[in-house]
């Protein structure tokens, strides 16, 4: 009798001992979704340019003590995303000794050009599962921002679609405000 091949499917931790190791070479961007290790692809001028301005503009509105995280992984059940940004509670450490996980997540923003796809049918729910209260894609291919709230372990109930002329504003985060125009211009 032969058994079907099966995937091995990698924990968190299994995960982050391979990256201490140095298993991984150092400029391999790599994420960790649902046990499966996934490259990411390289960042661009434009995206890296969007990150940055976004940074720019939630520093500027977000108070202490939340804490802004860029383009840095978040601990989930079997995943270690890195979402573009994300907003936190403060940790007395800053997190100098674990990893932020969803309980500590009030915000994610994905950038979303060449990763549209991915972002809405892979990570979203990934998040949505997490429990992940708001999350944000900047969407560049159709010039709006998407906003999901409302997790359920099937996705989020409820999404919002803000045009350029619109201005959202967080419900996580009263004060966190946001025009599409002011990104999806030329962001430099």
């Amino acid at each position: 009798m032969s058994l079907a091949p099966t995937k091995y499917r990698l924990s968190v931790a299994e995960f982050q001992r391979m990256g201490e190791s140095g298993i991984f070479p150092p400029e391999a961007r790599l994420e960790l979704i649902a046990g499966e290790i996934i490259e990411m692809s390289p960042i661009g001028a434009l995206h890296a340019a969007y990150v940055s301005l976004l940074s720019r503009i939630f520093s500027n509105q977000v108070a202490e003590p939340y804490i802004i995280f860029v383009q840095n992984p978040i601990q989930l059940a079997d995943s270690q995303p890195q979402p573009d940004l994300a907003i936190l509670l403060p940790h007395p450490k800053s997190y100098r000794h674990h990893l932020p996980t969803a309980a500590d997540t009030l915000l994610i923003v994905e950038v979303s050009d060449s990763t549209l796809d991915y972002d809405r049918e892979v990570k979203l729910p990934l998040y949505a599962g997490a429990g992940i209260p708001e999350v944000w894609i900047v969407n560049l291919q159709e010039d709006q921002l998407e906003v999901y709230t409302q997790p359920a372990a099937t996705g989020y109930l409820r999404s919002r679609y803000i045009k350029r002329t619109e201005t959202y504003e967080s419900e996580i985060l009263p004060g966190l405000k946001l025009s599409p125009a002011a990104i999806l211009d030329d962001p430099e």
